[in-house]
Formats: C-alpha cells, structure tokens, sequence
C-alpha cells in the first residue's frame, strides 16, 4: 500500500514537472517576442543612430578646412555625431583588419581621409538621404559619399522585422495555447472517469471544474516563475554579448513583459483547463473507454 502511494507520488510529481517545464518553454518564447515587440522602436532608432556612412576626401585637403567642414556638418540638423578618419588612421585600421599595411607593398597610402556621419534615426530612411546627399555634395572638399546601399536596407530590414515580429507573435500564441491545451489534457486524461462519476453524483460543471482549475493555476505561476528566469537569463547573456543593447532597455518595459508572462501563465492554463475539462464532460461513458 504505502509503495503504490510513492509510486503514485512520484508520477503525480513527473506529471507536474513535465506540465511546468512545457508551458514555461511556451512562455519563455512568448516573453521573447512580446519583449522584441516593445523594444522594436527603441531598437530601430538605436540601429539607425548606429549607422554611419563615410564621406571621402578630395587629396590635399588642408586640415583647417577639413575641421571648418566638420564644424559646418555638426551644425547640421539631421546629423547626430561625425567623426574624422585620416589617411593614416584608416590605413591603421585596414592594417589591423587584413594584419599587413598597404603602404608596404604598394609604396604609398591608397586610402582618402574621410568623416563617419552618423544621422538622428528620423533622417535615416531613403528619402530623406536623397535631401541629405545633395546637401553634403555641395562642399567642394567631398569626393564622394558610402552609404545608399546599406541604409536602404537596413530601413527594409526594419519595416519586413516588424511585420515578421507581429505575424511570429500571432502565430505563436496560438500555438502556445494549443500545446498548453493538449499538455493539460493529457494531465486531465487519467481522471476522466472520475469526472463522469461526479457527473452521475450530480455535481455541477463548475464545481467539477474548479479543482482543476486550481490545480493548473498553480501549474501556471510555476511556469510563469520559470519562463521569467529563463528570459532574466537570456538578458544577461545579450547584455554580455551587444554592449549597447542595455541602453534600449529600461525597467519599467522589462517589468511589464514580466507582469504580462506571469498573467499568461495563468490565463491560458486556466482557459486551457476549462476546454480540457469541458470536453470530458460532453463525453458519454462509452467514449470514454475509446480516448
């Protein structure tokens, strides 16, 4: 007798876990779009703002009229920030990149000094580099401008990320509900005919309903615990990882992607359970034995 109540213990336990870990999975994934989702303007205006492209020199630029140049963009207002690079100092950084220095093979510096121009993240869109281009060209130190190919994609990349992000979401609850669906119905699987008992006894729906409701409730704060460590985790893995991604997070949007994860936890177990439950108690007995 007391072997049975341990082996029962310990699948009553098994079952629990297996519950937990699977809707915690499903809210972890949720909890990484929803936070994606409410970070995706802050994390566009951090990527735009990132961006820079190279405005190259004309040779034989006298540096007074490179910093009287500079001064004159700074002032601009579109522009965020510049930064000088002359030949010596690109030619620096190619040689840390291909680990050889042009100048030992070719004779002389190839490369033209040139300024790094970073936008504020409304100017970086195609139109509004089209306004910025003809500008710029209108300084006789500029020989050319990088940049068009990589900021119209980034601003694409951008538009198609949201829209991929809002379609993932969609689809993702509905596939979180229907696994945490099927995971406690599974649960609920091996006490159907104790539901049916209880029918003939005449006990109402709600009151049949209502032990595993709160069995599943505290099923789903449990989950709901797990996928808030999981995704606190993964947060401190990126913030490792991309330096720059604390600066677009703030504690009051991590607070409320965590108060919403532990919210759907326990409504979509509670929801879950009642389809679960509902559909044992639409069965006859001999259905029942054929499930």
């Amino acid at each position: 007798m007391a072997e049975n109540k341990k082996v029962s213990s310990v699948s009553f336990f098994n079952s629990r876990l297996t519950s937990v870990i699977s809707i915690s999975l499903v809210l972890f994934l949720l909890g990484l779009i929803l936070l994606i989702g409410m970070l995706g303007n802050k994390l566009s205006v951090y990527v735009k703002e990132n961006l820079s492209f190279s405005i190259v020199l004309k040779d034989n630029q006298k540096e007074t009229e490179i910093k009287k140049m500079q001064k004159s963009l700074d002032a601009l207002p579109f522009i965020k920030s510049t930064e000088y690079i002359s030949k010596e100092q690109a030619a620096k950084e190619l040689e840390e990149e291909l680990g050889e220095n042009p100048e030992t093979f070719l004779g002389f510096n190839p490369l033209q000094a040139s300024i790094e121009v970073k936008l504020h993240s409304e100017y970086a869109n195609p139109d509004s580099l089209q306004v910025i281009e003809k500008k710029i060209r209108n300084y006789t130190s500029v020989s050319e401008l990088l940049y068009r190919n990589m900021m119209e994609m980034v601003h694409n990349n951008m538009k198609r990320l949201g829209l991929i992000l809002l379609t993932l979401a969609a689809v993702l609850m509905i596939i979180s509900f229907v696994l945490i669906s099927n995971t406690i119905r599974l649960l609920i699987y091996s006490k159907r005919f104790l539901i049916h008992t209880m029918k003939l006894v005449g006990a109402t729906s709600g009151f049949i309903r209502r032990p595993f409701v709160k069995y599943n409730i505290v099923s789903g704060i449990f989950a709901s615990i797990l996928a808030i460590l999981m995704l606190t985790g993964a947060l401190y893995y990126l913030q490792n990882e991309l330096k720059g991604f604390i600066q677009i997070l703030d504690m009051q949007t991590l607070l409320l992607v965590y108060v919403a994860v532990f919210a759907l936890g326990i409504v979509l177990s509670v929801i879950a359970t009642i389809f679960a439950v509902n559909k044992y108690l639409r069965m006859g007995v001999d259905k029942l034995y054929y499930i």
